[in-house]
């Protein structure tokens, strides 16, 4: 029998191995953030001002791929542990590359 715990196992698990961008607009979403209150939230806690909603747009699109700095105060902010955040940013590159050759 389908319960909604079974319905939503299945989008619970395909997030998990999302590229960086789609996982931060998820979760971006989900807490119901624009790209602008991402990156105002980002600034505020790591106190670097170099970081602006075109910034999280390029991630969210997969134009970039946020650095180790920025995936730490990512995690901190979206509540994603730092693991599934640097997974995720692995495939993100993987694709990329695969999309260039």
């Amino acid at each position: 029998m389908l319960t909604h715990q079974n319905a939503l196992a299945p989008r619970a698990r395909s997030r998990e191995s999302l590229p960086i961008g789609r996982l931060i607009r998820s979760v971006r979403r989900e807490r119901g953030l624009t790209q602008k209150e991402l990156a105002d939230a980002l600034v505020s806690v790591s106190g670097n001002d170099g970081l602006s909603r075109d910034e999280v747009s390029r991630w969210e699109r997969g134009k970039r791929v946020p650095g180790s700095y920025w995936q730490g105060w990512l995690g901190a902010v979206l509540e994603v542990a730092p693991d599934r955040l640097r997974a995720s940013a692995r495939l993100a590159k993987e694709l990329r590359s695969r999309q260039r050759n």
